[in-house]
């Protein structure tokens, strides 16, 4: 009896077809689940692409660029989308984001960053700050009501005095007219000198358009009013007219005027460039592992988006400023935080952009905070320029050493260094040392 098959070419072609089949199968079936998986995996790089797209922050500017000579812009930045610092610190979502809630960093966070919670709990009362702006904010004080209140911070009102809004002729009545985008700047000018020194007075000086005349007469008001703390979120392009600017408006020996270093990325703005301000630029504000808690770099975004510096072209050198680069003033001073992605709650209800709670950026968020933690510090003494009091006590500073904002030629005019450097200046707050004299 035979057991095993013939081994006869017809068998052997019967059992290649068979192997054939078999393989021809298995290989069919590898194709499609191959397929599959590749399928699978760009589905997968697809929505993690769609996650961080998601994620990414946008933002907007809230005022028009200057369109005439010597004409100012407010540099505040609104975000309109994506997955801010402070959200994803508190693990919320980039749709869970609504005009309903705040999805910035608040008071605590600021106070916290800045080495200031004790300053701000103790100190302040009796003490304004003036915000100096153009145009009016019509709900300026419902809304300061409203991000105070959220926040657990005291009443500032007109009723109970800590709360007064004027033009720039020092009126209460006659007010300018009325505009959404530098509403926003205004709400947020407002909000950070609450967030940074909630027990001072606060004074809104409203100019009645964006012009360098009008806002440097309602500087000249602010400080009549009384004010030894002005904040100044605006700039333009240098002028030869700005060392007559100099003398007319911002030459107040006693007074901290502090002035935003501009938006969009190296160059000089005017009046950052004044030597009698202190010239605040914009750093990148992010929680860290450090004993410190917080770490900061130079804010940039693109080669157009990031926190202004560089030497000006007519503004001369103040006595205190030493640096060896550049010939007249160099911009800036110090810094705070102000890239839009790592931004500041705002509350504003007025016009277009006014939707309730927004992040907002841009050094219109540093300068304010830097007028208020003057204001911490106390009364500049009589006849100090308090522009030169970091670089009296700099080690009282959190030096920003990484990022740069453009390209330059002289690399500390652009390019964050150990010590001074033209966008973060000294560094950023660490308490009061380093405004006080």
């Amino acid at each position: 009896m035979r057991t095993t098959s013939p081994n006869t070419p017809s068998t052997r072609r019967r059992r290649l077809r068979t192997a054939s089949a078999v393989t021809a199968t298995a290989a069919l079936l590898l194709t499609g689940l191959t397929t599959a998986a590749t399928t699978a995996q760009a589905q997968a790089q697809t929505q993690i692409q769609a996650q961080e797209n998601s994620s990414k922050v946008t933002w907007t500017r809230s005022c028009a660029l200057p369109q005439h000579k010597n004409e100012m812009a407010c540099n505040a930045l609104r975000v309109t989308g994506g997955r801010t610092a402070f959200q994803q610190q508190h693990g919320i979502s980039a749709k869970a984001a609504e005009a309903s809630s705040p999805s910035g960093y608040g008071p605590s966070d600021l106070q916290d960053a800045y080495g200031l919670a004790s300053a701000a709990a103790g100190n302040g009362s009796g003490r304004t700050i003036a915000i100096v702006d153009a145009y009016d904010d019509p709900n300026a004080e419902s809304d300061l009501a409203t991000y105070r209140s959220h926040y657990g911070l005291p009443a500032c009102t007109t009723a109970n005095g800590c709360f007064k809004k004027v033009s720039q002729t020092g009126s209460t009545t006659s007010l300018p007219t009325a505009d959404s985008g530098w509403a926003g700047e205004i709400s947020l000018d407002l909000d950070m000198a609450s967030a940074v020194c909630p027990n001072c007075h606060i004074t809104l000086v409203e100019a009645k358009s964006a012009s360098m005349t009008n806002l440097g007469t309602a500087v000249n008001e602010a400080v009549g009013l009384g004010a030894k703390y002005v904040s100044n979120s605006y700039g333009g392009g240098e002028s030869s007219s700005d060392p007559t600017y100099d003398s007319s408006y911002f030459d107040h020996p006693g007074v901290a005027i502090t002035v935003s270093a501009g938006d969009a990325g190296y160059g000089a703005e005017y009046p950052a460039a004044s030597k009698y301000v202190t010239a605040v630029g914009g750093t990148k504000l992010t929680t860290s592992s450090t004993t410190r808690g917080w770490t900061e770099s130079v804010w940039k975004t693109s080669s157009t988006e990031g926190t202004g510096s560089g030497c000006s072209a007519y503004d001369a050198k103040p006595a205190w400023q030493t640096d060896t680069g550049c010939a007249k003033r160099m911009i800036a001073d110090v810094s705070a935080v102000a890239d839009p992605a790592t931004g500041v709650s705002v509350y504003d209800t007025y016009g277009a952009d006014g939707q309730g709670w927004a992040t907002y950026g841009g050094t219109s968020a540093s300068a304010p905070i830097i007028a208020s933690v003057y204001a911490l510090a106390g009364t500049p003494s009589s006849g100090s320029y308090p522009a030169k009091f970091p670089y009296a006590n700099t080690s009282a500073l959190n030096d920003v050493t990484s990022g740069s904002n453009g390209s330059c030629t002289t690399g500390y005019f652009c390019t964050a260094r150990t010590g001074y450097d033209g966008p973060t200046g000294w560094g950023t707050p660490e308490g009061l040392g380093a405004f006080t004299g």
